[in-house]
């Protein structure tokens, strides 16, 4: 992380992230008096009890990089005992922010009761070598084992956008997903476990895709093909679309904006990426003879009126 272009001599201190912990401070003659002073001259920002960092660093994180800092001076005031977990796991392993609870660390303790203290929520869980994977200097559990730790505290649906992100990136399988379900079976509020398993399919690119194909399920829409492929009489690729119902003739698209970053290319305007975008959706019709529905983050927040308009398209008579 770059350090502010001012730099306050407070930040020979702090690590490579902006952190100081008391301790370290106390032992380098900063006392707690020094500590608040700088906490009231805006320099620093308290984190947590015993963890500061520099507010230049801090004003220029978004929510889930403050998350990660929170992780990161937690685990330097912990022993090996504890293990992040649930959400910061997920974060801290690159995971996407989308419906987690933030405001405090997650540690799973290997012995002892779960409780919540000083934005920290401790749990307590059995780990075993399966459960944990060591980076950064501290534990945290695997990608399998967050996923249904994330079901179990924020939702089926924030749990299946980590499960998909984890399974397209490589960093966890189907197969882990299901060992640790079935060693999670009686774990509190894990009812959700099951959907997850269901659903969780590595061609889903993004959190705008899951979050489709989690509508589709709750509002009782027939599956569709994930990255359809539509190709050209020679049988060459055209495209690949984000959801198909071949029967019904019908074809769903995300439009979010995370799409435009991924597939922007080298030099392209937005403006340039649109019309490019457009001229592939006229091919997809042109080709197929089949209806184009593209979907929106707003679309998501109407998951009836999302689905009543794919229905009404899937009993529409085809031009085909």
């Amino acid at each position: 992380m770059m350090r502010p272009a001012e730099r306050h001599p407070i930040s020979d201190f702090c690590d490579a992230y902006g952190l100081l912990l008391r301790r370290n401070a106390i032992l380098l003659g900063v006392d707690d008096n020094a500590l608040k002073r700088l906490v009231d001259a805006a320099v620093l920002i308290r984190l947590r009890q015993g963890s500061y960092c520099l507010r230049s660093v801090y004003l220029a994180a978004d929510e889930a990089e403050r998350h990660r800092l929170l992780c990161r001076a937690v685990m330097q005031q912990y022993a090996e005992h504890v293990a992040l977990s649930h959400a910061s796991s997920c974060l801290m392993l690159d995971g996407p922010d989308f419906g987690l609870e933030l405001a405090n660390a997650h540690l799973t303790h290997f012995s002892g009761n779960g409780r919540r203290n000083s934005r920290i929520t401790h749990h307590q869980g059995e780990c075993n070598v399966l459960d944990l994977t060591r980076r950064f200097g501290f534990w945290l559990t695997v990608p399998a084992r967050a996923v249904l730790e994330v079901a179990c505290t924020d939702g089926t649906e924030p749990a299946l956008v980590q499960a998909n992100h984890f399974l397209h990136t490589g960093a966890t399988t189907r197969e882990e997903l299901a060992a640790h379900a079935a060693r999670a079976d009686r774990w509190p509020d894990s009812i959700g476990h099951h959907v997850v398993l269901l659903l969780a399919d590595k061609r889903i690119e993004s959190v705008g895709e899951t979050r489709c194909d989690y509508l589709f399920f709750t509002t009782g829409l027939p599956r569709p093909v994930p990255q359809y492929e539509v190709r050209h009489p020679d049988g060459t690729v055209a495209a690949r679309v984000d959801f198909a119902w071949p029967a019904a003739k019908v074809i769903v698209e995300f439009d979010g904006r995370e799409k435009y970053h991924r597939f922007r290319q080298e030099g392209e305007s937005i403006a340039q990426m649109v019309e490019r975008e457009k001229r592939r959706e006229d091919l997809i019709r042109e080709l197929t003879g089949w209806t184009v529905i593209r979907l929106v983050w707003s679309d998501l927040e109407l998951p009836e009126r999302t689905a009543a308009r794919i229905r009404r398209a899937m009993r529409a008579p085809s031009v085909a």
